[in-house]
């Protein structure tokens, strides 16, 4: 009973309400009123992860079914496969239901409560108990995860994380240099994977990885008159943000940086239990997955693209840095009126202190390109697959209103892109710049594999900045119309109104070498061309 707590305590992404819940009355996230997926599930679109493996790291692991009793008597959840650490799992060993209950958001079959990518191929490894185990275990289950489906992971899910008060390292902070971090960071771009964190800093957290670079942490939503559209008051993240600077490196990521880049449901969310019987869940843990199994169907849509060779689109669609791009820009902030203004977004997100995103410091300031509370916005799926699906432009030629490309900049150059349509004036214009902190692995013994033992180093952070411009503007800081130049971020994001009718572009610009002297970077844009 002690070591199963264990699990459970540790695995938690934040609270986790078990509640009986009536079938008639379910209302779940996958509807229009929470990531908008449904519609994505069904013809003309068929998205439902097909062939796309995915994976899931826990201190327990879900039950699969014909393999372990727990779950003897509902097959909903189907698994690739399941592990303890970097080996395959004992029948009946390390179950877990809050793993089961996260393998659900992203896999479930059933069909009264499906997950975001049904059919994804998902798997699933358990560090273990964790009187036993620490950040070196996790990193090699996390690298295990990595290398399954022949190394073609596209994401990994977090809905755990490790406290303060556990690391190794004396007087322990949240600086981006504890071995899970780093690992995390390494893997990104090593096994070119997408890294959805529970996003748990904050007092009473497990804010280890939330103090990472390359992937994504996600806070989570509650309803509001039916509809997801507020952080919910229990997220740890951007408590007092700034208020204190003791909270520094405890709380908060050191320096200022921002943990959270974006938000989905994660508040009652109605879910079957290994015995097959419904509850409802609330946390961090339950948002994280949401991102995770997104990844999953606009992966199948990028290689379904790819095989039927369409114009205007390459294997970088599989980039990580390309999704977390698509995934942060098309993130929700402000409700349209219907003119098209703001993006055609549906909902309008509030914060804890019932303020949406233009009334925050990443809105005014160019130096604080993500929101504290909020990152970007509100995960919408369909919205992100109307992003991706615009396709990959290149510099070399005018690009389109909507649009994604993936590319490298050299050291103090720029790379423009020239929107071939003229901006209408008052629209919003969403662009989002991703990279890479540089974090290479101390492969003592050359097998060019993490093994416990080992550490990484962090060469550190290449700064890019990323601009709206106008387009007769050919000195480097000339006619800038909005930036964001954030010198601690891997993120620049800019959501601003345009002026006045005319042409323009976008800029990214490589502002300061701190490592290599090309950086390999993500861009996703959306605009609205005057008529």
């Amino acid at each position: 009973m002690t070591k199963k707590l264990t699990w459970i305590i540790w695995g938690l992404g934040a609270s986790c309400l078990s509640l009986p819940v009536l079938a008639s009355a379910l209302q779940t996230s996958l509807e229009s009123n929470g990531i908008d997926v449904l519609k994505l599930h069904q013809p003309p679109y068929n998205l439902l992860g097909r062939k796309i493996a995915i994976g899931q790291v826990e201190i327990g692991r879900p039950g699969m079914f014909g393999w372990d009793k727990a779950v003897s008597k509902n097959r909903a959840v189907s698994l690739a496969a399941v592990f303890l650490r970097n080996a395959p799992a004992k029948s009946n060993n390390a179950v877990d239901p809050h793993a089961y209950n996260v393998a659900g958001v992203m896999v479930s079959r059933d069909k009264g409560l499906p997950g975001v990518a049904p059919e994804a191929r998902l798997y699933s490894s358990a560090v273990g108990s964790t009187k036993n185990t620490g950040q070196a275990e996790e990193c090699l289950s996390t690298q295990h995860i990595a290398l399954q489906n022949g190394g073609d992971v596209r994401a990994i899910n977090f809905s755990f994380g490790e406290p303060l008060n556990r690391d190794p390292r004396p007087d322990a902070v949240l600086d981006g240099n504890a071995l899970l971090t780093l690992c995390v960071d390494w893997s990104s771009r090593v096994h070119d994977v997408v890294y959805a964190i529970a996003g748990n800093q904050g007092k009473g957290g497990i804010p280890i990885p939330t103090d990472n670079f390359n992937g994504i942490n996600v806070a989570f939503s509650s309803r509001r008159q039916g509809i997801f559209n507020k952080v919910d008051v229990s997220n740890l993240a951007g408590v007092n943000q700034g208020a204190s600077r003791r909270l520094a490196g405890k709380e908060f990521n050191l320096d200022g940086r921002r943990a959270i880049g974006i938000v989905a449901p994660g508040s009652n969310i109605p879910l079957l239990n290994p015995d097959g019987k419904l509850k409802k869940v609330t946390g961090t843990s339950f948002a994280a997955p949401h991102v995770t199994a997104m990844v999953a169907l606009l992966q199948e849509f990028g290689d379904r693209q790819l095989r039927t060779k369409q114009p205007n689109w390459s294997v970088d669609s599989r980039r990580h840095q390309v999704m977390k791009a698509v995934l942060l820009n098309s993130a929700e902030k402000v409700q349209d009126s219907g003119d098209g203004l703001h993006l055609g977004m549906t909902r309008t997100l509030i914060d804890k202190q019932n303020q949406d995103w233009l009334a925050s410091d990443a809105y005014t300031d160019p130096k604080i390109p993500l929101n504290a509370q909020m990152g970007t916005g509100h995960l919408n799926a369909f919205r992100a697959y109307q992003q991706f699906s615009a396709g990959q432009w290149h510099p070399d030629t005018n690009v389109g209103s909507i649009g994604w490309d993936y590319r490298q900049v050299a050291a103090n150059n720029a790379v423009d892109y020239t929107l071939t349509k003229p901006l209408k004036q008052g629209s919003f214009v969403s662009v989002t710049l991703t990279w890479d902190r540089l974090v290479e692995l101390n492969d003592d013994n050359k097998n060019q594999m993490y093994d416990i033992g080992e550490n990484f180093s962090d060469r550190g952070l290449n700064n890019l900045d990323l601009y709206l411009v106008k387009a007769d503007a050919q000195q480097p800081d000339a006619g800038v119309i909005c930036a964001s130049v954030s010198e601690i971020d891997s993120v620049e994001h800019i959501f601003c109104p345009v002026p006045a009718n005319g042409n323009y572009k976008i800029r990214v610009q490589f502002r300061q070498q701190v490592n290599e002297a090309n950086q390999p970077y993500g861009l996703a844009w959306w605009t609205v061309p005057a008529r």
